[in-house]
């Protein structure tokens, strides 16, 4: 495949999952919508707490083990995804039961409501690994189109379910809910997207170079969720379950859109750095196609953000227009990183990017710790200004001027 082909079908790949997650967010206006008139800032705030915990759980999924499957050369992969879904069944089932031990302490705790949350959000692990290894393969074979749009329908599927659920009936769990319900959703497109059984003659692949990649991926993933939910907890802490429902709306209508596409971004950039013959080129261009469809998303997002927040949450809400609009804006350096961690991971690099997360994490909790005191405004500028600091500059350090050529992870 010459660079020109694989630039196009790289940024067919990135415009279908952009697509997904433009639907994914016209569904999630209904949840904004319908949570932010049925229920009070409190149960938001109590139900973003059981997300929070169980998203820094969830990210314990992301150990690198499918970007190995990606990344396999040809006569190893069978055995890697032999290896893989050993991996993939022990994992999910070992989180299972720890999101249920930790649902157990809270109710002993005595928070029942928030023990059963965490204990119906664990249900999900129950889905995840039929169908990994099907993920990846699917994506190792270029087919993002069809999993972009199984992640959309997913999503779209569970927004659905919150907005309904939220108008007749107004709890915590209307939040929680459709994330279980969805899930059988993903795993039965995903295993008719790309059919595969174990071949028991390959045999399996060594776990150790599984390890020594998956360690580094596994604690980005962690740090990340835990940078992303940990000022939250830290802002519920000290602000109270109320300021921490405000928080969670601003910080969701404001970063949730660039989030989305910078997940999405992810995903599509590794196959393609993989598969490219200049690496630097890939990156480039790669970066280059979602830097020009972002940008004019975020910037008339932020300009926007008074006249719609009033208008999609309704009254009382109108304080919250400013901490939106600073937020929007943290999205560009993040798909910058975005970029950089990829190039990173497909060169084998991950311990790198796992430093600068580490970093990242710290910076911005200590951020919503001190600035809590000074309010919402003063903990989105510190998110903003620190965010780019800190990503642009190890962007600059860590990327090479010289073109790198493909290699095996």
């Amino acid at each position: 495949m010459t660079d020109t082909t694989h630039q196009t079908r790289f940024t067919g790949q990135l415009l279908a999952y952009a697509a997904s997650e433009a639907a994914a967010k016209a569904s999630r206006l209904l949840v904004v919508v319908a949570v932010a008139r049925m229920l009070d800032a409190e149960a938001i705030g109590i139900a973003a707490a059981a997300l929070a915990a169980g998203d820094i759980l969830k990210a314990l999924t992301e150990n690198g083990v499918g970007q190995r499957i990606i990344s396999a050369p040809a006569d190893e992969l069978a055995a890697r995804c032999n290896t893989a879904r050993r991996i993939f069944w022990l994992w999910c089932g070992g989180l299972f039961a720890a999101q249920l031990g930790i649902a157990g302490l809270l109710l002993v705790a005595g928070n029942p409501q928030m023990a059963g949350l965490l204990a119906l959000l664990a249900v999900e692990y129950l889905f995840m690994p039929a169908g990994l290894v099907q993920a990846a393969l699917a994506m190792r074979e270029g087919k993002l189109r069809q999993t972009a749009a199984i992640a959309g329908g997913q999503v779209v599927g569970a927004n659905i379910m919150t907005a309904l659920l939220a108008l007749v009936w107004a709890s915590p769990l209307a939040l929680v809910l459709p994330r279980v319900l969805s899930a059988p959703i993903w795993l039965v497109l995903m295993r008719r997207l790309r059919p595969w059984t174990a071949d028991r003659a390959a045999g399996t692949a060594p776990l150790r170079p599984f390890l020594a990649y998956g360690w580094a991926v596994l604690g980005v993933e962690l740090v990340k969720v835990m940078r992303m939910q940990a000022d939250k907890l830290v802002v519920g802490a000290m602000l109270g379950a109320e300021t921490l429902g405000i928080y969670f709306m601003a910080f969701n209508a404001g970063l949730g859109l660039a989030t989305s596409f910078t997940q999405a971004f992810s995903v599509v950039l590794f196959p393609h750095l993989c598969a490219a013959g200049d690496r630097m080129g890939a990156l480039r261009h790669g970066l280059t196609v979602s830097l020009a469809v972002l940008s004019p998303l975020v910037l008339v997002q932020a300009c926007l953000a008074p006249l719609y927040v009033p208008l999609l949450f309704g009254p009382g809400w109108e304080g919250a227009a400013h901490v939106v609009s600073i937020l929007c804006l943290a999205a560009l350096p993040n798909v910058i990183w975005s970029a950089t961690a990829g190039w990173l991971r497909a060169e084998g690099r991950p311990q790198q990017e796992l430093a600068v997360s580490v970093i990242l994490a710290a910076a911005l909790v200590l951020n919503s710790a001190l600035l809590a005191p000074f309010g919402l405004t003063a903990i989105a500028v510190g998110y903003l200004a620190l965010s780019a600091l800190i990503m642009l500059s190890a962007t600059a350090f860590l990327l090479p001027s010289r073109p790198s050529h493909t290699k095996a992870a």
